[in-house]
């Protein structure tokens, strides 16, 4: 085709243009995906399944680094396994129905080698935009000796995800509060606050176990709860409450089964309200479908609430050199302070355009489940606010998008297309 050559043409040209000596430029027959995680993988994997080669641009040195590098050691999957598998491969069958943090990397590196995925690691994206001149997709990229690279392709998966930046509020007083703050990023375990007094903000999933992990490290956890939170138990009925809601919702409309689930939730867990757990006046699963919000599902944290072992406070007012003042008027001392305050995505950082994603907060503009495509080759996998199993559905549709126009573009490519191209070539 003439536009490829155009393309090969105009991208050798721009070396002595905008783009230094030193940049070398990649033409990709393929798409790019940018972001190796879960929902990177699974792009991947679907699109060799169907014949299309793919280029994984990763940022950080391993596949999945949110698991790998910024997750808590007894962290385990919130939902029974084949609620998260990725497309084409199961879990192992030896696996918990709740693997652990290490089975579940373990499983995504099993992935990645079964369908023979090498990402280009330390390779970070820092602009996205489709040239219209030339009909395809400029990346760059900036490795881990600043080297940089602009890579061409007719299509673009951004896979980076929901969870690709921590999110740090501002607190007032924060300089001048002594101890230690960390986000739940950098948390480990709770080994390093034995004895301490530790502040846990944000009753996520995440900060409800952090302060059961300090718990079970003899620490002095407090949990600030600032808005209004679904709490169910893990498992009702001898069933998973996630399989048990989703089974539930091939009969039932969705308010009588929310009915249902907070019946359940009061029988076995009680008035949370009491200890301070005020629940949202909109059901759990009309909450999720409506916001993205997950309810939590106790694993233990509620009852160490009730014994007193973890106290519950409204809002931060404002932080003093080793106190915190909550926005009820009581002053507490701690020792340190661990955000439990989520992630965000960063793709209007790097993405130039505007059609597709909000610039407020990164996400596709067309609610689930219509945000996987957008204009000139561009798709998203991994912002349904569905986990695991939104993004294996994400996959799906973009392999299938994406074959129907490679086959036909792929029969005049020429032979060895995919090549670095600089100045001298």
């Amino acid at each position: 085709m003439d536009y490829l050559r155009e393309i090969e043409g105009k991208a050798a040209h721009d070396c002595g243009g905008y783009l230094s000596n030193e940049k070398m430029i990649k033409w990709v027959p393929g798409p790019i995906i940018v972001g190796a995680g879960p929902s990177g993988l699974s792009a991947a994997a679907c699109l060799k399944q169907r014949g299309v080669p793919s280029l994984v641009l990763e940022r950080s040195n391993c596949i999945a680094s949110l698991w790998q590098l910024k997750t808590y050691d007894r962290l385990r999957l919130h939902l029974p396994k084949h609620f998260c598998e990725l497309p084409l491969m199961p879990f192992p069958e030896e696996f918990p129905i709740y693997p652990t943090k290490q089975q579940f990397i373990d499983y995504l590196e099993a992935y990645a080698r079964r369908f023979d995925i090498n990402p280009v690691f330390n390779s970070t994206v820092t602009r996205a935009e489709f040239d219209r001149s030339m009909g395809a997709w400029r990346v760059r990229s900036v490795g881990k000796e600043r080297e940089e690279r602009e890579y061409v392709s007719r299509w673009l998966v951004v896979a980076t995800g929901e969870n690709a930046e921590a999110t740090m509020p501002e607190i007032e007083g924060r300089e001048e509060f002594e101890g230690e703050i960390v986000h739940t990023s950098l948390y480990k375990s709770g080994e390093k606050f034995v004895g301490k007094r530790v502040l846990v903000v944000g009753c996520g999933n995440s900060g409800m176990e952090v302060c059961l992990d300090l718990c079970n490290h003899n620490a002095a956890p407090s949990l600030v709860v600032r808005d209004t939170v679904h709490i169910l138990p893990r498992e009702m009925l001898g069933r998973s409450t996630f399989g048990l809601s989703m089974w539930l919702l091939k009969w039932l409309p969705m308010s009588l089964v929310d009915r249902f689930l907070l019946l359940a939730a009061r029988l076995t867990l009680g008035d949370t309200a009491q200890f301070g757990l005020a629940r949202p006046h909109i059901g759990p699963l009309r909450l999720k479908n409506l916001s993205g919000k997950t309810p939590v599902l106790d694993i233990g944290t509620l009852d160490r609430i009730k014994s007193g072992d973890i106290k519950v406070y409204p809002g931060i007012r404002r932080l003093a050199q080793h106190t915190v003042e909550f926005v009820n008027g009581e002053e507490e001392k701690f020792d340190a302070i661990i955000l439990a305050t989520g992630y965000k995505s960063n793709v209007p950082s790097w993405l130039k355009e505007r059609e597709m994603f909000s610039e407020e907060d990164g996400f596709p503009r067309k609610p689930f489940p219509n945000g996987w495509k957008g204009e000139c080759g561009l798709y998203a996998v991994g912002f349904t606010k569905r986990g695991l199993l939104g993004a294996s559905m994400d996959a799906k549709r973009i392999a299938e998008d994406i074959e129907r126009c490679w086959k036909e573009e792929a029969e005049h490519l020429p032979q060895g297309y995919s090549r670095w191209l600089s100045p001298e070539s």
